[in-house]
């Protein structure tokens, strides 16, 4: 058996698996533009609300021109909001970092967002807590809410199978997360709301791993921790950066196995993420 055999073996080249309906189809860069929109309206309130009670009443003009200042929802040139810019409350929740089995807690307890009325139950995470790499999803699908891990079915099998080709353990060599905990009904996509209340679930996750490197699964989860509107064909193959943490882009299981042309890509890039991760640990 030639290397290329044994590759495609081992990465689970077979009958195509149909993804989740409709979570490859809208742009995940829009989340990040609305999001901004909301937390730029909100600074600006508050900053009027504290000028208005600590000064002197501000002339009826000025408080039209503030108003006139926030960004609108029809603008298609925003920048780009930072991979650490966070909610005042999540920053306060990261200067405050809970340890791992209250993190766990708090994550099956929560309540920020409407998500807790129609999940079956949270996927907080798999894998090695104490590991060196870290892999980031997108969000819980029918089959991890009922079991309650990420990457279950057939999209799991193919990334157990390329992390083995990596040679790599899913539960002993790596940790797996998701942006959001919860599943959104039918697989939609997620809303702004629901990003910034799992945003510092994240963070905090991210603190308590400290790996040497994160994989990102997905267009979803790759624009949102890199806050960038370009595609996975343009991110992908190069080493990024999130927050000291250099980080490869690469396809969602799930698309790979809609899309068996792109398994070579997705290969190409976990032997990059190889080489990076003995890079930073050697």
């Amino acid at each position: 058996m030639n290397r290329s055999r044994f590759i495609q073996q081992a990465m689970g080249l077979g009958p195509i698996w149909e993804s989740r309906e409709g979570w490859f189809t809208d742009h995940p860069a829009e989340i990040t533009r609305h999001a901004l929109i909301q937390a730029s309206h909100d600074k600006a309130m508050a900053e009027l609300h504290h000028l208005e009670t600590a000064a002197p009443a501000i002339p009826e003009p000025a408080a039209q021109a503030s108003a006139a200042s926030l960004p609108s929802q029809q603008d298609s040139q925003l920048p780009v909001l930072p991979a650490t810019a966070l909610p005042d409350a999540e920053v306060d929740a990261l200067d405050h970092l809970p340890d791992w089995e209250q993190l766990e807690q708090n994550v099956a307890n929560c309540e920020r967002c409407t998500l807790c009325r129609t999940r079956t139950q949270t996927v907080f995470g798999r894998g090695n807590p104490q590991a060196r790499w870290m892999l980031i999803g997108e969000a819980p699908g029918e089959h991890e809410d009922r079991q309650g891990e990420p990457f279950v079915g057939k999209a799991g099998q193919l990334l157990d199978n390329m992390l083995a080709a990596a040679g790599l353990d899913r539960d002993r060599d790596v940790y797996i997360a998701n942006v959001l905990k919860c599943r959104p009904p039918g697989n939609r996509n997620p809303v702004p709301e629901e990003i910034l209340a799992c945003q510092g679930y994240l963070q905090q996750q991210i603190q308590h791993v400290q790996p040497v490197l994160i994989v990102a699964l997905g267009r979803f989860a790759v624009q949102t921790l890199l806050q960038s509107e370009q595609t996975i064909g343009k991110l992908r193959g190069q080493v990024h950066q999130y927050q000291g943490i250099p980080l490869i882009a690469t396809y969602h299981p799930a698309y790979l196995l809609r899309n068996l042309p792109d398994k070579a890509k997705a290969w190409q890039d976990m032997v990059l993420a190889k080489k990076t991760y003995v890079q930073q640990a050697g």
